[in-house]
């Protein structure tokens, strides 16, 4: 199971500041694939040997004062019926402001862990200062500096005390799918397309989470958990900050799945916001599948298929190894097709491939086309094996795996690619001592 915590507060407390210290420092916090584009609302965290995601409201607010209150009780409601733990954010410069005092209103009424976070005290007096949040009462404080990190290994002790356990998975191993993509591009039109009219082939799965619902899907011989968050919780009128709204909505299909479906609207072609979303699919080592939907609306000829898919390509390189399928949830055109792909990268994210044929292969490649020496090195890699785990991940052991750079590390992963049924799945390359 997923588990967020999101930072709220107003407008230059140091929000982002945070949120970049605490995903991409360098004390043992991230293990920050590299590769992978880096959002702007969230990034992942591991401390103490437990991972969570965490979720930046900053960058959504506009500035001009009017709004401020207005916004900032829309982000806020938003982070608590999404977020697990909420980082409540205040800045001891300015004390305590009007704003604060209205979100500190918000949270005392909120049954979730919230953790008043002082950012910007980097000296004993201003430690001192810090004291006036008691004021705000939300209990105990935690004083950080998010720009020179002092404070934050305490903040996330707590944060991590506080985050849900996950139970042991039970039961048999069925993959798990999450329809995922922008508002409005038929998630659930997909979703109630795939379980059907036949709707007592449907059963609720108990247990799961709060905020998606689990459907069996079990016929035509396939046998699956579909995730749909997409339909849940409808608000009344979503006048949220949309792009981060369904970014965050994301975040937990995404991290309960085996596989994504990965929705794109046909009228508008592939956007900023499918790009987020297929970088946090990435960052969690997911299998993906780029379904174009609304595809019966589009006029076509005969290159209009192969044009769209070379510039969603283009736009995603170098991750290009995945299936692209042009549907229409609506008159159900190609949607049998999907469960035939979902199979297909299924079974590819968990193909475990012999050593003696990954040997023989690589091995060969590699003496045609070596790393680049280095500083004189020569780097000889003499052996390679598959690593236990959930997706595939490869070691390829040299004598000086430190010399070798992204690129080479690139042609290796797409030799592999060409090889093996490795479509739609994360694959892992790491060169080590031998």
């Amino acid at each position: 199971m997923s588990k967020i915590a999101a930072i709220v507060g107003r407008p230059n407390v140091g929000k982002s500041t945070l949120f970049n210290r605490l995903t991409e420092s360098r004390a043992a916090i991230v293990n920050e694939e590299s590769g992978v584009t880096r959002d702007r609302h969230y990034g992942r965290v591991t401390w103490n040997g437990v991972d969570f995601s965490v979720v930046d409201t900053g960058g959504f607010v506009e500035n001009s004062d009017d709004v401020f209150e207005s916004e900032i009780n829309r982000q806020v409601k938003l982070a608590i019926s999404e977020a697990d733990v909420i980082l409540f954010m205040v800045d001891v410069e300015t004390g305590i402001h009007e704003l604060d005092k209205a979100v500190a209103g918000m949270l005392r009424k909120v049954q979730k862990k919230v953790i008043t976070v002082v950012n910007k005290v980097d000296n004993n007096n201003r430690l001192l200062d810090a004291a006036e949040f008691y004021g705000l009462g939300l209990g105990e404080y935690f004083p950080v500096s998010s720009a020179n990190g002092s404070g934050t290994g305490d903040l996330l002790d707590e944060i991590v005390k506080h985050l849900p356990d996950t139970p042991p998975e039970e039961g048999e191993e069925i993959p798990k799918v999450a329809v995922v993509g922008r508002p409005n591009v038929g998630k659930s039109s997909l979703a109630n397309t795939l379980l059907g009219e036949e709707r007592n082939i449907v059963t609720p799965v108990a247990g799961t989470t709060r905020d998606s619902i689990h459907s069996l899907y079990n016929k035509f011989n396939y046998r699956f958990l579909l995730i749909d968050t997409a339909g849940l919780r409808k608000k009344a009128k979503v006048d949220e900050d949309i792009e981060f709204y369904s970014i965050l909505r994301s975040v937990r299909s995404i991290e309960e799945s085996d596989i994504c479906l990965l929705l794109i609207d046909a009228t508008r072609g592939i956007e900023a916001q499918d790009l987020s979303i297929l970088s946090i699919i990435q960052k969690n080592n997911k299998g993906v599948i780029i379904l174009v939907n609304k595809w019966d609306l589009m006029e076509k000829d005969n290159n209009t298929t192969k044009q769209f898919e070379t510039e969603i390509r283009s736009k995603t390189a170098p991750f290009t190894d995945y299936p692209i399928l042009f549907i229409s949830a609506i008159t159900k055109q190609r949607v049998h097709k999907v469960l035939e792909l979902i199979m297909e990268v299924y079974e590819n994210r968990r193909r475990k491939i012999p050593t003696s044929r990954l040997n023989e292969l690589m091995l060969g490649i590699i003496s045609d086309t070596p790393p680049p020496s280095l500083k004189g090195k020569h780097i000889k890699i003499k052996y390679v094996t598959q690593l236990p785990g959930a997706y595939p991940a490869f070691a390829f052991f040299c004598n000086y795996p430190q010399y070798i750079k992204e690129p080479y590390k690139r042609f290796v992963e797409n030799r592999l690619r060409e090889n093996f049924p490795l479509s739609g799945s994360p694959v892992k390359i790491y060169f080590r001592k031998k």
